[in-house]
């Protein structure tokens, strides 16, 4: 009697490789981020932060020999991880990457607070496909969180799933945002202060400070409830924005349309509260 052939294993879809690949390639990035991390904490200075850093020429400075101390560590290991994707080099530029994969890093995330002596600073690595985020890792070096996500994946905490607010009232609401890059033109400031004013009007509390990333971890955990920005810069912007989808969040520009890095502006927001913040927000001109 003929034997019953086995059936044939089903086929795995695209989006199901990708996402065990990425996952599959968390941990080195992981360790990647945890070294550069480790370079940073040792250069923190906090007790002699006003010595160090007391005029203009001065800040610029140590905030470049932190990038450079940083990067020589990180770039290396990640490159080797993903040998098909590009360096994208300035850190504060923004705007849509060619077609392909890129990493999208900020070695101090919030630099200029860590020249400053204060505590407010990540380390962050991130994997852009096709102008899409698929994979981020943010590390605290002082208090050792990784907050990570994978596209499809969700998002965690030290390996703890995320989820952000459940506030439907932008009364009660927690929000934030701040300047993305120093120099910005005068009507970015002008919008900045006005958007403010308005969220104040409509919102519980208005957070402002920088970095950005450190701003959508807490809307990405349910800390906070909303972050906006009037800028493009990728490096600031990447990282959060898959965290916060990840964690069930509403991720587009201020008018309501969905973000891309191509987007002039941002809005990550708890999706009970994402449409009243639009209509704030929409109306800052």
């Amino acid at each position: 009697m003929p034997s019953t052939p086995a059936s044939a294993p089903a086929p795995v879809s695209a989006p199901a490789l990708a996402l065990d690949l990425d996952e599959g390639l968390l941990a080195q990035v992981t360790a990647a981020v945890h070294a550069a991390g480790d370079r940073l904490r040792e250069r923190y200075e906090p007790r002699a932060a006003a010595v160090r850093a007391a005029t203009t020429d001065e800040i610029v400075a140590a905030i470049h020999a932190n990038d450079d101390a940083v990067l020589d560590v990180l770039k290396a290991p990640l490159l080797a991880a993903r040998p098909q994707a590009r360096w994208a080099e300035d850190e504060l530029a923004g705007g849509a990457l060619p077609p392909g994969e890129w990493w999208v890093v900020d070695p101090a995330e919030g630099n200029i607070n860590h020249v400053h002596g204060m505590p407010d600073w990540a380390v962050t690595a991130t994997l852009v496909r096709d102008n899409q985020p698929v994979l981020t890792v943010v590390h605290a070096p002082l208090t050792g969180d990784d907050y990570t996500a994978v596209a499809g994946g969700g998002a965690r905490l030290n390996g703890v799933p995320l989820h952000v607010s459940a506030k439907t009232d932008l009364g009660a609401a927690l929000t934030g945002t701040g300047q993305a890059r120093p120099g910005e033109d005068e009507r970015t400031f002008r919008r900045i202060g006005s958007s403010v004013a308005r969220m104040l009007t409509a919102g519980l509390v208005v957070r402002v400070s920088v970095p950005a990333t450190l701003q959508l971890i807490h809307v990405a955990a349910g800390r906070t409830d909303a972050f906006w920005q009037f800028s493009d810069v990728r490096s600031g912007l990447v990282a959060g924005a898959l965290l916060v989808a990840e964690a069930g969040g509403a991720v587009t520009d201020v008018h309501g349309a969905p973000w891309t890095l191509a987007s002039p502006d941002f809005l990550a927001a708890a999706p009970g509260i994402h449409a009243a913040a639009v209509d704030v927000l929409s109306e800052v001109s």
